[in-house]
């Protein structure tokens, strides 16, 4: 990709925003650590340095060598990078008396800076800092204040090098986009070339170039992203893909057969291998969530490893890693603690001797979205909810039986289908069903009864990081727990979970 944008990430919580919002301008963007910068920079045309939890008159705070782009390229500090050029430019940078966080509002904005251009005094802007900058660099001027922050941003004269001390790229700050627009397009001159078309074109070139007549594998999960990977690589190498769809005895119900027909009306190279049983055979008596991933994820590589051995002269694997796996990987921070592993990350095991294609490594899940309606996938493909790679395995608390199972296949088929009949389904990001590991007593006729309880859950989101819970109506939820009730044997209470994540995730497990 040409006309690039980097973004130095100094391990701040809004970095993956910043990059968004500049793609969201169909402009491309990567992502570097601030202490791994690339050493060719030829293709870049402009350069942001992102906020920091760190302070700059801090020991450990962080030291970019801005040697080959400060007064080269133009260049936009954001928070942490203003104040880091304050630091160590003949600036002064000092705590502040009160922590400035939280939303402000522009006071004072230089007139016929095109910075500012189209931004009104009084617009909101989110401030996220301890530390304030009190005396400006040498050679800079001041284009913005706030009630609170005198030198809110500032520019540095005879360089295209501009600072802000507040966040545009948060929803709070109204005109946010707007700032980095007027940086972006018309200071530094970035085309705003990035479309889902001209990336499904780039990409397809290079794929052909990269895989040539070579076979490549590709695991289905009947999710976004792995079918947009395969539909992109069937449009580069044809019938040299093979597609291999698992059945892990945990999807959801009927969902093995109803994702096979669509894979083939869709002309997709596709083998269903139904391994249920052997799944479900090694999961017996499994109770701990960590161990019920990795069992799952093993059991995985040996079924696909079987069949991948029945094809001959395979030399690829494709996968549907996105970008936000790839930052994580590379972040500052190193990988983040281990909350709960993932499906779709931790590598190969040594004797699958097979190279790697990642053909969406460098998408967001909503650009994911947008490549594959580019491509002609059914909209309903596209906009079905996220599924966790081991299935229902985490979203059965405790051991794992075949009755289990078809419990909560049969209650999550009731939730997701109301939710679809009632119009809801694409205003909630994410649903399924919990099966928790207690009885309750009911009554059901004349009859007492101690059967099973399942919780509903149903978030909004954007990329899944933060997610809040849906205030689903009253009535729906009254329709479809009486449904579930009466419908699933051995279900006899339902409850709906109204956790957010932080500080709840959205999976139980």
């Amino acid at each position: 990709m040409q006309h690039n944008v980097l973004i130095l990430d100094f391990g701040s919580q809004y970095t993956q925003l910043i990059a968004r919002r500049v793609r969201e301008l169909n402009i491309f963007c990567e992502i570097f650590p601030y202490n791994h910068i690339p050493s060719d920079l030829s293709s870049y045309k402009a350069v942001i340095l992102g906020g920091s939890p760190f302070s700059v008159r801090g020991e450990d705070a962080p030291h970019p060598d801005l040697s080959q782009i400060r007064g080269k390229m133009p260049l936009l500090a954001v928070c942490y990078g203003a104040q880091y050029l304050a630091h160590f430019s003949g600036g002064e940078v000092a705590a502040s008396n009160t922590r400035e966080y939280g939303r402000a509002n522009l006071s004072y904005i230089k007139e016929g800076e095109t910075f500012f251009e189209g931004v009104s005094e009084n617009s909101q802007v989110w401030m996220s800092h301890s530390d304030s900058i009190k005396a400006l660099p040498t050679n800079a001027v001041k284009l913005a204040s706030t009630h609170d922050v005198e030198f809110a941003a500032y520019k540095i004269e005879g360089e295209t090098t501009y600072a802000i001390q507040y966040h545009p790229e948060v929803y709070h700050s109204t005109d946010g986009k707007k700032m980095l627009e007027n940086f972006l397009v018309k200071i530094a001159e970035v085309p705003q070339n990035f479309t889902p078309n001209a990336f499904v074109d780039e990409m397809v070139a290079e794929l052909k170039e990269k895989l040539g007549n070579d076979k490549v594998v590709l695991g289905l999960s009947g999710g976004v992203d792995s079918t947009v990977a395969a539909v992109l690589l069937n449009k580069a190498i044809g019938q040299n893909l093979y597609c291999i769809f698992v059945n892990n005895g945990l999807l959801r119900k009927n969902e093995f057969q109803n994702v096979l027909d669509q894979y083939k009306g869709m002309g997709l190279n596709v083998k269903g291998v139904d391994a249920g049983d052997r799944f479900l055979g090694e999961l017996a008596g499994i109770s701990d969530p960590e161990t019920k991933r990795k069992t799952i994820g093993r059991v995985f590589i040996e079924v696909f490893d079987d069949e991948s051995h029945l094809l001959e002269d395979v030399k690829w694997l494709a996968q549907g890693t996105i970008y936000p796996d790839v930052i994580e990987s590379v972040s500052v921070k190193g990988p983040s603690a281990t909350i709960k592993s993932h499906h779709n990350v931790g590598g190969l095991p040594d004797y699958m001797k097979l190279k790697i294609v990642e053909p969406l490594r460098m998408l967001f899940k909503d650009e994911v979205r947008r490549v594959g309606a580019t491509l002609g996938i059914d909209p309903e493909l596209l906009g079905r909810h996220p599924f966790p790679g081991p299935g229902l395995s985490i979203r059965i608390l405790g051991d794992i039986t075949p009755e289990k199972v078809q419990i909560l296949q049969d209650v999550d088929s009731v939730f997701i289908e109301g939710l679809k009949s009632w119009g809801l389904y694409d205003k909630v990001w994410q649903a399924g069903a919990i099966l928790l590991p207690v009885n309750s007593v009911g009554v059901m006729g004349d009859e007492r009864t101690y059967e099973k309880v399942v919780a509903l859950r149903a978030v909004e989101s954007t990329d899944g990081m933060t997610a809040d819970w849906v205030h689903l109506p009253y009535d729906f939820l009254m329709k479809v727990s009486n449904d579930i009730i009466n419908k699933v044997k051995g279900v006899n209470r339902v409850v709906y979970d109204i956790s957010s994540k932080p500080p709840a995730t959205i999976e139980w497990e």
